[in-house]
């Protein structure tokens, strides 16, 4: 699906002559033969945007004027027919999720399969980068500095920065229960996240937004939250969209139909309402036996496309069933455009020029080429309850479920008689459990396993798991193929859908040859 939804505007540039000059040697664009004659070849196009109909008419200027207007003329045809750096389309957000643009390539997040994904300016998929640290990346954007690299924002709120080749550099803890990060050249801003909302008291004490340096330090507070009547509900009411461009920070709350734009110290520089909501209240909790919150969905993503202009993904109803896409000018806040998108998911991308591009981003994804299974790393070396040391390779020749778990997470505790139902039913048939305790006590890591008498082997990590395999948080699963080969990662407990599906992910794995 393809949507054109707000005119085309050119975005030119002009290009210094001189620059221009070599270009036209180096790419023959102008050759001259000493007999008042020229040819003309399309010029390539070019990352700093050279304005080619300016460049050729200042070359016309020795000609004579008949010359100078097939200059003009076929300058004209090669802006419309060359190739132009415009036409390049940068992704704004995949599903609903920022995407960041480096490198020539759009940088995007797959959260359900632990992995960022580099898209080209025609939308190909280019390359993939998956790793331990990445377990469920919620937004991309570019980490400030030389050379630029990849800052990602995890689910629970990490920071977590990568080169392009995939190699992690630093991360950090989350300055708010769980943070969204956003930067620009010079800058990284820290919100409380839309994508991972907890029920926190605030006293506004706290800022509304917190500067970083590049280490992931807090340096100084941006705005003034609000404290809701409830406030549990104040983690709710302050999260939101957090975008920068220039001395300015765009902010857009998750709940209420606000774009607010602050300068540096934190002023509101200009408010943008929407109309979404006829009349803007707290959140308060529903009565009932499960906790549960009325309030509306309604700001999701926000940045700024090439095109200058600012871009905020949000719901097209109070539930965020589907997904609508407003286009505001950074300078007045003015709404230039607005569209419902009709599905939960979008894959949304711009150009220079202010085309937008709304495409299936499930589509998108099945481009991804398939690399192979990577090996589960590094291989562990550990002893069992009896002192036995236990090695990766002697679960070769089995599908494995290497689980990590500790005897104080609750989400263990729930987790441990779904194993054991999954090794009742395929151990007999090549399935294997590798639970390794991530306890530093021994005593109460003996006592869990008393009590829930696990049919499969306890192995001992003596606290050190996080550090070597750089997960999130406990629980966290492996499924492994035969040869040692990562099926798929789990993070955390989903209760019975979840097994289910790794029932169906094991029964499969058994079956294939």
């Amino acid at each position: 699906m393809e949507r054109d939804i707000l005119p085309v505007v050119a975005n030119r540039c002009d290009a210094a002559i001189g620059r221009a000059e070599g270009r036209f040697d180096e790419y023959r664009v102008v050759g001259e033969d000493r007999r008042d004659r020229i040819d003309i070849a399309p010029l390539p196009s070019l990352a700093e945007r050279v304005d080619q109909r300016a460049i050729v008419r200042g070359h016309g200027r020795k000609y004579t004027l008949p010359l100078r207007v097939i200059l003009v003329l076929v300058a004209l045809a090669t802006s419309a027919c060359s190739p132009s750096a415009d036409t390049g389309f940068t992704l704004l957000f995949l599903g609903r999720s920022p995407a960041a643009r480096l490198g020539g390539v759009s940088w995007a997040p797959d959260a359900p399969r632990s992995r960022l994904i580099a898209f080209d300016g025609d939308l190909n998929v280019v390359k993939t980068i998956s790793d331990p640290r990445i377990s469920s990346p919620a937004a991309v954007a570019v980490y400030p500095g030389s050379p630029p690299r990849l800052l990602i924002t995890e689910r629970t709120g990490e920071g977590v920065v990568f080169d392009t080749a995939g190699k992690p550099v630093r991360e950090w803890e989350s300055p708010f229960p769980a943070s969204l990060y956003a930067t620009n050249q010079s800058r990284i801003v820290a919100a409380r996240s839309p994508y991972f909302v907890q029920f926190v008291a605030e006293d506004g004490s706290l800022p509304l937004l917190w500067e970083l340096d590049t280490l992931g330090r807090t340096r100084y507070g941006i705005g003034i939250t609000h404290i809701p009547d409830i406030r549990y509900l104040a983690q709710l009411v302050n999260a939101g969209a957090v975008a920068l461009s220039g001395e300015h920070v765009y902010f857009a709350p998750l709940v209420r139909d606000e774009i607010l734009r602050l300068d540096a110290a934190g002023s509101i520089v200009w408010h943008s309402s929407r109309g979404l909501i006829r009349a803007e209240r707290d959140p308060q909790f529903i009565p009932g036996k499960e906790r549960r919150v009325a309030h509306a969905l309604v700001n999701i993503a926000m940045t700024v496309g090439p095109d200058g202009r600012l871009y905020v993904l949000g719901g097209a109803d109070s539930a965020a069933r589907t997904l609508r896409l407003d286009v505001l000018n950074t300078e007045t806040g003015e709404l230039i455009s607005s569209q419902e998108l009709g599905t939960p998911t979008a894959a949304i991308a711009v150009n220079r020029r202010g085309r937008i591009r709304v495409l299936d981003h499930a589509a998108l994804l099945a481009q991804t080429p398939t690399l192979g299974r990577p090996l589960f790393e590094p291989a562990f070396a550990l002893p069992d309850l009896s002192g036995k040391p236990v090695r990766l390779a002697d679960y070769r020749g089995k599908v494995t479920l290497v689980n990590f778990w500790a005897s104080w997470c609750d989400p263990c505790r729930e987790e441990f008689p779904h194993m054991a139902e999954l090794y009742a039913e395929f151990g007999t048939r090549g399935f294997a459990v590798a639970a390794i305790s991530d306890d530093v006590s021994e005593s109460r890591m003996r006592e869990f396993v008393r009590e829930f008498r696990p049919p499969f082997p306890i192995l001992v990590g003596r606290g050190r798991m996080k550090a070597a395999y750089h997960y999130r948080g406990l629980p966290y699963s492996v499924l492994l193929d035969r040869n040692g080969r990562i099926i798929e990662r789990i993070f955390g407990f989903g209760g019975e859908s979840e097994f289910s599906h790794l029932r169906d992910l094991i029964s499969t794995e058994l079956e294939t040859p």
